[in-house]
């Protein structure tokens, strides 16, 4: 394998694209090519499958090759990674139904040439049916590729950490951080299975080619990790090191990491962008623990960056112009200063009062990313709104639901209450009855976490998006109705400032998919005179935030204002315990949008800056070739 000098930290071969969908195309063409080259020999061609949101891009688009260009899958023979244990196959979180909603029932395929571990084995069987499946394997002369995701703790498969490079095919138990990540397709940790069946590394190694891909900002790390760190068995992805035909395909937002994205001037020579200068010396500031003032030319000298100092240097003026830079981003007014100059202020100082738009993505983000923001645009005078773009009904465990229900029964106990239909439920009726109550319970608590974020009374809109309502999980589908309702919102409060969030997600997610429909509908707008005079600012919610050289406005909040988002944030009672850990004592929101806020105080503080209880951060956003492209396909 040839490496540039970049990309000299990888130890095995990393294609990065502008978009998931780009990279999908890449492999489902390799992939045609493959099933074609077969078919013509007289052969089958053996492919091993992943689930999950991550390859849900790719068999789209197989599935668009099979319709529009007569690919056949009539000597293609599959076998999936792994299935839960203790599923039914019709179950509606089964890797079976799956397979077969997203690819299977579209194309060709015949039945019997469809092999997934069977999740309903006695625990007795499990073993034999385990050597049975890799012995099948072996009988067609194995795989000729096998696509792989990753998960956040780095397992393949279901591999979790601490699976050998040799083993097989076997019951696991699977990991507390898999089975959290699970939680919101099983509506609610409790019920999602503890043990599942899967291939193991040894299997996956045995394929002739492996393909793994990774989207969003939340595979970043552990992408890092398996492609540029040693092989171990506390990060099972690791070991397709060893493979010798593998790469990894992945976007920019999963390759932010990699050395020759987060640090490019420790592999090779860089151009010295303004953008890139800033990041370099806020990392030497935390490399060195010094603020960015107390930087020397030797610490500049030692750590890679002797090239910024000859065509930027001294240290010394470096050091104050990217102070200064980042000095420029703390504002306590974040819809402007009436009557200030904002030639260094980060939002414009008139018109004086502005109308403000927020997008939430689901109830709860919004207070989550940017509550104490919030209350000082309304505390400023801005004209408020807040635009709930789906119902969130989907996030709601079915106990909760219950809960609501049994008040409308004692509330009305002359209609008897219909039970929320447990998920996967036969019953349509009580199933749509049960995601209204949902529905309902969340703009409750949207409507409580505004009045305790001091926002008004009907400050709030509730589009329910129709790609959220008739959608699931991984299954989304946005359409021009959905970028139609949104311009419609925009076109009628012509915002001046307009917040949102979604960029750098996986693209399979709600905020993702929330995004990309603006961008859709942003497009729509481009000719309205309004819409060229309203910014864009950026959010993120509490699981990954800021690095302090990308905040274009960072809002010092201080305790009270803390305790009050705090408090918005716990109003959302039944997202309690739904989002992602930060790390092994924080689980819940409002801990996580606590810790994140504290942070980055804490990252401003030790460059140097004023000490502040907690800080939101925003950045503004221009539409770029690449996001634009990855607008829904309408």
């Amino acid at each position: 394998m040839k490496t540039l000098e970049s990309q000299q930290r990888e130890r095995l071969p990393v294609h990065v694209h502008a978009t998931a969908d780009e990279a999908c195309v890449e492999l489902a063409r390799e992939i045609a090519a493959l099933i074609r080259l077969r078919a013509a020999a007289g052969k089958m061609a053996v492919l091993g499958l992943a689930t999950g949101s991550t390859p849900v891009r790719l068999y789209r688009e197989l599935v668009r090759l099979h319709r529009e260009e007569g690919l056949s899958f009539k000597n293609v023979t599959t076998f999936n990674l792994d299935e839960y244990y203790g599923l039914t196959r019709e179950h509606p979180e089964s890797y079976w139904c799956f397979m077969h909603e997203q690819l299977f029932n579209h194309i060709d395929l015949p039945a019997p040439q469809i092999n997934l571990p069977n999740g309903t084995v006695p625990r007795a069987e499990v073993f034999a049916a385990c050597q049975a499946y890799e012995e099948k394997i072996t009988a067609l002369g194995g795989l000729d590729l096998q696509i792989l995701g990753i998960g956040r703790t780095g397992h393949i498969g279901f591999n979790e950490p601490g699976s050998g490079r040799d083993s097989r095919t076997r019951l696991v138990t699977l990991d507390a951080l898999t089975r959290r990540d699970a939680a919101r397709d099983f509506l609610g940790e409790p019920n999602v299975p503890r043990y599942a069946i899967t291939m193991g590394v040894g299997t996956i190694l045995a394929a002739r080619k492996i393909v793994l891909l990774a989207w969003g900002e939340a595979k970043a790390r552990v992408v890092a990790q398996a492609v540029e760190g040693a092989p171990v068995e506390s990060l099972p992805a690791s070991f397709l090191q060893g493979h010798p035909d593998v790469r990894f395909l992945i976007d920019e937002a999963a390759a932010a990491e990699l050395t020759r994205y987060k640090h490019p001037w420790l592999v090779g020579p860089v151009e010295w962008t303004p953008a890139l200068t800033r990041r370099a010396v806020t990392w030497l500031s935390r490399e060195v623990t010094r603020p960015v003032l107390k930087l020397l030319d030797e610490h500049y000298s030692e750590h890679g960056m002797a090239d910024l100092l000859t065509e930027q240097g001294p240290a010394y003026d470096l050091n104050i112009r990217t102070f200064n830079e980042i000095q420029h981003t703390i504002t306590g007014w974040p819809g402007g200063k009436p009557g200030a100059d904002d030639t260094h202020r980060p939002e414009r100082a008139e018109p004086r009062s502005k109308r403000v738009v927020v997008l939430a993505p689901e109830p709860s983000d919004d207070v989550l990313g940017m509550g104490g923001t919030l209350t000082r645009l309304v505390e400023q005078g801005h004209e408020v709104t807040v635009v709930y773009l789906t119902s969130g009904s989907l996030a709601v465990p079915d106990e909760e639901a219950q809960i609501v229900s049994d008040l409308v029964r004692d509330l009305a106990s002359s209609e008897p209450a219909a039970n929320p239909e447990p998920h996967g439920g036969n019953d349509e009726n009580a199933s749509a009855h049960s995601r209204r109550l949902k529905a309902l319970l969340r703009r409750a608590e949207a409507r409580a976490a505004l009045r305790n974020a001091g926002i008004p009374a009907g400050s709030e809109r509730f589009l329910d998006l129709p790609f959220y309502e008739q959608g699931r999980y991984r299954q989304f589908r946005p359409t021009l109705f959905d970028s139609v309702a949104l311009a419609g919102v925009l076109r009628e409060l012509r915002p001046h400032l307009l917040f949102a969030t979604g960029v750098g997600q996986d693209p399979s997610s709600v905020g993702a998919v929330c995004f990309s429909i603006l961008t859709t509908a942003l497009s729509q707008l481009d000719a309205e005179a309004w819409s060229r005079d309203c910014r864009v600012w950026l959010y993120r919610t509490p699981d990954k935030a800021w690095g302090a050289h990308e905040i274009d406005m960072a809002v010092p909040l201080s305790p009270a204002q803390l305790s009050a988002k705090i408090h918005s944030i716990y109003q959302h009672k039944s997202q309690r315990s739904q989002t992602p850990m930060l790390g092994a004592s924080l689980h819940e929101a409002w801990q996580q949008a606590d810790a994140t806020a504290r942070g980055l105080a804490v990252t401003y503080d030790a460059l140097g800056l004023a000490e502040y209880e907690a800080i939101e951060a925003f950045q503004r956003w221009h539409a770029t070739p690449a996001i634009a492209s990855a607008s829904p396909k309408i």
